[in-house]
């Protein structure tokens, strides 16, 4: 980008983020998506669109629920997994929406609308990387809602604050923090230890359902699928609640507990060596026909 561009560059998030959508998706060679490959029973057109178009035809059937869904699930997945133009793209798509949304938080701010847009872009990209998830309805009014909660904040931390002559005396005794007795990711150290949960899908574990991180990446990176992965953690999830229940991630487990848990922890093992070795020699196979 030359000097001179980077005088005009907007100030505004928004703003700088419609600029960048524009560039990409501008002729000869516009950002599109091929909306045959979403499926027939969408109610999309059949073909490959350029984002603009696409946006333009969504905006003018707001009751097209399935094809919306479809188009932002699609966004969405590129954006997590298929680099920053992508994203780019999803901000672009959502556009007329966020717009509108830093339009009404602004009636009656006393600060720098700028400020408004760049929490309501801020909430946007945080949801869009790790809180939608992909498989529940309506993922673009979820990436919507993130961003106005996030503008609608900053407006009430206008009234959040009351100055005080010394906070010190405000609340009585004892500051120091409590032990963190009972925290997640210790409960989580301990089920790998007692061998509930297996060591590697701990960090995908704490990536998920502690961090509440986006799903698609993480399978992307453990070498399988987002159903493969859900079915994993939901087995996890049930086996810590059968062990919090019976009081294993808090207290002592007898040697027979343990014995019995390191079985089990064996015997997944043992499944999952089975399964990655029938997937082996199944691609194998199919290699080996295809050069046939």
């Amino acid at each position: 980008m030359s000097v001179s561009d980077a005088k005009e560059w907007p100030s505004s998030a928004l703003d700088a983020a419609a600029t960048a959508f524009a560039a990409l998706t501008c002729e000869p060679a516009p950002l599109a998506l091929d909306c045959a490959a979403l499926g027939a029973g969408t109610g999309l057109p059949q073909q490959v669109m350029s984002l603009p178009l696409l946006r333009d035809w969504l905006l003018r059937r707001p009751r097209a629920y399935t094809a919306r869904d479809e188009v932002w699930r699609e966004l969405i997945r590129r954006a997590r997994l298929d680099g920053p133009h992508w994203v780019i793209a999803a901000v672009g798509m959502a556009m007329p929406a966020l717009q509108q949304h830093a339009a009404r938080l602004c009636e009656g701010y006393d600060g720098d609308p700028a400020d408004v847009d760049a929490e309501i872009l801020t909430g946007f990209l945080t949801a869009l990387r790790d809180q939608v998830d992909l498989a529940k309805d309506a993922p673009y009014a979820s990436l919507c809602k993130a961003a106005w909660r996030a503008g609608r904040d900053l407006r009430l931390q206008q009234h959040e604050y009351l100055p005080v002559e010394d906070v010190e005396h405000l609340a009585p005794g004892p500051r120091t923090p409590r032990v963190p007795y009972g925290h997640p990711d210790l409960l989580v150290r301990r089920a790998v230890t007692l061998g509930i949960l297996d060591a590697e899908d701990e960090q995908a574990y704490i990536d998920v359902r502690l961090g509440n991180r986006a799903i698609e990446p993480i399978a992307a990176a453990n070498g399988i699928s987002v159903d493969a992965l859900r079915m994993r953690l939901s087995r996890i999830d049930d086996r810590i609640a059968e062990a919090l229940t019976d009081g294993l991630l808090s207290g002592a487990a007898s040697p027979e507990t343990l014995a019995h848990l390191r079985a089990r922890a064996q015997q997944r093992a043992r499944c999952r060596a089975g399964r990655a070795a029938a997937a082996r020699r199944e691609a194998t196979h199919a290699s080996v026909a295809a050069a046939a």
